[in-house]
């Protein structure tokens, strides 16, 4: 049906799901989703373009820390845009050339 999201789950890896991806949106933004490891290992290969994060200050639990052991600037990942909201903060990191 027009409108509703479709998931299609990749075993071959993150280039296999990026392609397919990329083919399925015929030149359209493709958007990465998932749990943590699968936006790190996506941030690692550099295959994220731009970074968008909302983040607000409510305890849910504990968690798995995004950035841990990834050195964004040393990936090449830099602040585009830092909007601070009383509810929450949002960043954009960019990929630099």
């Amino acid at each position: 049906m027009a409108g509703e999201t479709t998931f299609h789950f990749v075993t071959e890896g993150i280039q296999a799901a990026l392609e397919r991806a990329a083919a399925a949106a015929k030149g359209k933004d493709v958007r990465i989703d998932g749990g943590v490891a699968t936006l790190r290992q996506f941030l690692r290969a550099r295959l994220i373009d731009d970074v968008y994060l909302g983040i607000s200050p409510v305890l849910l639990g504990s968690g798995e820390p995004l950035f841990a052991n990834l050195d964004l600037l040393k990936l090449g990942y830099r602040r585009t845009e830092h909007v601070a909201r009383p509810k929450a903060t949002h960043v954009a990191r960019t990929k630099q050339s």
